[in-house]
């Protein structure tokens, strides 16, 4: 396994953006796909986006709209969700997540075995 810890979280106006970063320690951090994901209150955990251990490789739920971007630099261990466009319903914590494959469209949260504590996003005017 290794360790993730978020960054990045704030509060930002409507429109605003918001860079979140993920930080792993531990094991080599290029040997996994990480993912991130978030969760609401009230809301169960939903998938927002993943890339593949070298970053080739990315998805994103749909309903993005093209908003956000992931992409990873494995020399510093991390990996970034770049929000665009932030709209008040992307309020929630975001947790990145690490898993030992990619697997693409076929998401599912058994596939991470190491999770961050998450970093609070809320967008309010």
């Amino acid at each position: 396994q290794v360790q993730l810890v978020e960054s990045g979280g704030g509060v930002v106006h409507p429109g605003g953006s918001l860079r979140l970063s993920c930080t792993a320690s531990g094991r080599t951090f290029g040997n996994f796909a990480v993912g991130w994901w978030r969760q609401a209150p009230g809301k169960e955990r939903e998938f927002v986006a993943t890339i593949s251990q070298r970053g080739g490789s990315s998805y994103y739920a749909d309903s993005l709209e093209g908003r956000f971007t992931i992409s990873r630099d494995n020399a510093k261990n991390t990996v970034y969700l770049q929000m665009n466009s932030l709209k008040p319903e992307d309020t929630a914590v975001y947790y990145c997540a690490a898993a030992p494959y990619y697997y693409g469209d076929n998401i599912s949260q058994r596939q991470y075995n190491s999770w961050g504590r998450g970093t609070q996003v809320t967008v309010s005017s």
